[in-house]
């Protein structure tokens, strides 16, 4: 069952937009492994999220300083920041060592992490259908990974801390649900900005006319998944959508492949099929969920 205003309608759209989201991230992570090879972490965070602002400019301003100043629960704003900007540079910093569909598969722990907390600091039911698909999920993950001591690198650890932060971001964006999408956006984008303009004059590399413009699109493409994701996890409860963040290891296969000449092994392939196939079954269980209770509603 859903938690309580939460109609099957709602759940749906959480779930396209998470979807939507990923994807756009799928494109912004290939974009940013491009770009790592020449720049540190922290001038793709600078230039991405000063990019990013600029975009989000006419919102902001639209918004009015009084939907920050009165967004709810500040301490958990404050820390929404916080993950996120660790969460990017961890994977940004695994992805300079690292082919692009290991990093992203090592990111598809985090529903674990999320469906494990969702009932002791979200409140939300986790049926035992949930529970089985998300671990099959997870076994996909171990079977794409073929997981041993040569594979675990510091690049890998980094991943999995990235991963996990990246989980308790989306457990605080949906404690904040009744926050402004603009102010989660802007917020996330301002943390990256500031993390950038700390470490980036460390190691500072003059930008091209080409780079610059790529860093740019880095930015737009991080705003609309920041935004879609956002959305979707305040429009449904997060065991409910997050298990769709296994949609990205598709993406990183074909991207890899496309851009970067990455060929999955067999084993890579396997666990991608079982990963999408629990998403897949996920969704089927929320239809068939919902034609339920519209049944239920007939007079």
């Amino acid at each position: 069952m859903n938690s309580p205003g939460v109609t099957q309608d709602r759940v749906a759209a959480g779930i396209g937009l998470m979807l939507t989201g990923i994807f756009f991230f799928a494109l912004n992570d290939a974009l940013g492994k491009w770009l790592i090879a020449t720049y540190s972490v922290g001038q793709l965070l600078l230039v991405r999220s000063a990019a990013g602002l600029l975009f989000l400019a006419p919102f902001i301003k639209r918004e009015g300083w009084t939907a920050f100043a009165t967004a709810p629960r500040p301490a958990l704003q404050i820390l929404r920041p916080l993950f996120a900007t660790f969460e990017v540079a961890c994977f940004y910093w695994a992805l300079a060592y690292m082919p692009l569909a290991d990093v992203m598969t090592f990111y598809l722990a985090g529903p674990i992490y999320v469906t494990a907390v969702s009932p002791l600091l979200l409140g939300e039911h986790v049926g035992w259908r949930q529970w089985f698909a998300v671990a099959a999920g997870f076994a996909g993950v171990m079977i794409a990974l073929n997981p041993s001591a040569q594979s675990l690198t510091p690049a890998a650890w980094v991943a999995i801390a990235g991963s996990f932060s990246f989980s308790i971001l989306m457990v605080c964006t949906r404690l904040v649900r009744g926050t402004s999408d603009i102010v989660l956006v802007t917020t996330q984008t301002a943390g990256a900005l500031v993390f950038g303009a700390v470490v980036a004059p460390f190691n500072w590399v003059a930008l091209n006319w080409r780079d610059t413009a790529l860093l740019v699109l880095l930015g737009v493409t991080a705003m609309i998944a920041h935004t879609c994701i956002n959305r979707a996890l305040k429009l449904a409860p997060a065991s409910k959508v997050v298990p769709y963040q296994y949609s990205t290891i598709f993406w990183a296969i074909i991207l890899g492949y496309v851009f970067f000449n990455d060929v999955p092994s067999w084993g890579m392939l396997l666990g991608a099929g079982i990963i999408i196939a629990a998403g897949i079954y996920i969704f089927i269980h929320e239809q068939a969920v919902a034609k339920t209770v519209a049944a239920e509603d007939l007079p």
